[in-house]
């Protein structure tokens, strides 16, 4: 039986619009393993009550993702209270780097109710071969939260597999986006234990 406490929040740029509600994306099969859902299940929460919500809706699958916007303060706190794990995503720019800095204020609050709380950046829309892709890594030596090994790379796959309506691995089962997607699932999973 899966523990319904292993949630999964991503704060940003990973998400496909910002809204002021939020998406729980459930599997009922394994969302981070090798295996790629099948079905998922949507739910629209109001912004404060996320925290409420995600334990009994994580009775009905593996694991919980939690994707919202990241500068809509109340969704953000609200999922910080249900996650185990907070995700950063930072394009490699200082820029990005300059604004995770709302959200690991964020994840600092949070973990004074949820000291167990776990947060690692993910390098996300690195371009390849390029000096700034390079020293992202570098950027975010001084951040409080590590970064995750396993970066993710700018690819015309994600924005074919998100107008086809599918995932990169559907679209392209053996392209490098989908063994950097599996990368990720395996790392997050090493961070969950």
């Amino acid at each position: 039986m899966p523990d319904p406490a292993n949630h999964v929040h991503g704060d940003h740029s990973l998400s496909s619009a910002a809204q002021k509600s939020s998406r729980l994306s459930c599997s009922p099969g394994s969302v981070l393993g090798r295996h790629y859902p099948q079905k998922w299940l949507s739910f629209r929460s109001a912004p404060t009550s996320l925290h409420q919500e995600a334990p009994q809706i994580a009775l009905q699958a593996d694991f919980v993702v939690i994707d919202g916007p990241p500068r809509v303060a109340a969704l953000a706190r609200s999922a910080l209270l249900a996650a185990d794990l907070v995700l950063i995503p930072v394009q490699p720019s200082a820029y990005d780097v300059w604004a995770s800095h709302e959200m690991v204020q964020l994840i600092t609050e949070a973990r004074v109710f949820r000291p167990q709380l776990r947060a690692a950046f993910v390098i996300n829309r690195r371009v390849v071969g390029t000096v700034i892709g390079r020293e992202a890594r570098a950027a975010l030596a001084d951040q409080p939260f590590p970064a995750l090994v396993v970066e993710v790379s700018q690819r015309i796959v994600f924005a074919d597999s998100v107008a086809a309506g599918r995932l990169a691995f559907e679209v392209a089962p053996n392209c490098a986006a989908a063994r950097e997607i599996a990368a990720l699932t395996q790392a997050v999973r090493e961070v969950l234990g």
